[in-house]
């Protein structure tokens, strides 16, 4: 399928591995041109050296920077002046128990993988909706909706977002622009992969059978009963993305394997 993406120029931050490098890698094969973001400029030149290798001809602009700052923020800006499609993907979590999560914690996930996306939001949305053409779209989690007890403060950031999109879109009525939340389940990024084989490594017994565990224990409602690929959430992303996705705004869209019980 054809997503119209060509001469569209696409921001997908936290795009050096992941989902978010599965995303950029997806937008530039549909003939976008893509602004690499990564904390380093290592992480972010293997990334396009990565995307080249499988796509020679792909459209690519590096842009290190540090999100979670107003600095990095302020970095990425001034490069990259206005973009047609904003992806608000980096962010950060950890497993932290309740009683240990500090105010510093909460305030740092907060800034991170919330605030990063307002910042950028603040510059690009008004640009696009002068131009009358814009895609924003913020990965969230499934996490959103059903809050794990294990870092609550990753769910309560996670939430947060929805309400960021959700409230950015109400602004965008009556334009061609659309604000949308994309609400994937556990994947198997670098992340998950590596904490995965400490796992399997700690109890001396296969990444599968961690895996299957997880799936039973930590996710019991989940329909596909295993960890989604980046590649599937870059899919669902890609098509909001596109032109042929305009009746599509303010959603939160569920990419979370059925992990999620409700059917609103």
């Amino acid at each position: 399928m054809d997503l119209k993406l060509k001469n569209k120029t696409a921001l997908v931050t936290g795009s050096t591995a992941g989902i978010g490098f599965a995303i950029a890698a997806l937008l530039a094969e549909e003939g976008a041109t893509v602004v690499i973001n990564g904390r380093t400029e290592a992480r972010v030149n293997a990334a396009i050296d990565k995307i080249k290798a499988t796509n020679p001809d792909a459209k690519l602009i590096p842009v290190a920077a540090d999100l979670s700052t107003t600095e990095g923020i302020a970095s990425v800006t001034s490069q990259i002046k206005s973009v047609d499609i904003l992806i608000n993907n980096f962010g950060l979590y950890e497993m932290k128990a309740f009683n240990d999560i500090t105010d510093q914690d909460w305030f740092d996930i907060f800034n991170t993988n919330v605030m990063s996306g307002v910042r950028l939001s603040r510059h690009y949305l008004p640009p696009m909706l002068k131009n009358n053409w814009g895609r924003i779209v913020f990965i969230s989690s499934e996490s959103a909706l059903q809050i794990p007890t294990e870092m609550i403060h990753y769910g309560m950031s996670k939430t947060a977002q929805l309400a960021v999109s959700r409230g950015l879109a109400e602004m965008t009525a009556g334009t061609n622009v659309t604000v949308n939340a994309i609400l994937p389940g556990p994947t198997d990024s670098e992340g998950v992969k590596t904490f995965v084989e400490q796992m399997a490594a700690n109890k001396k017994v296969s990444s599968a059978e961690i895996e299957k565990e997880f799936f039973a224990t930590a996710r019991p409602s989940s329909i596909i009963k295993r960890f989604e690929t980046p590649e599937e959430i870059a899919n669902m992303v890609a098509f909001i993305c596109s032109p042929l996705a305009s009746g599509t705004n303010g959603a939160a869209l569920r990419v979370e394997g059925g992990i999620v019980r409700s059917i609103v």
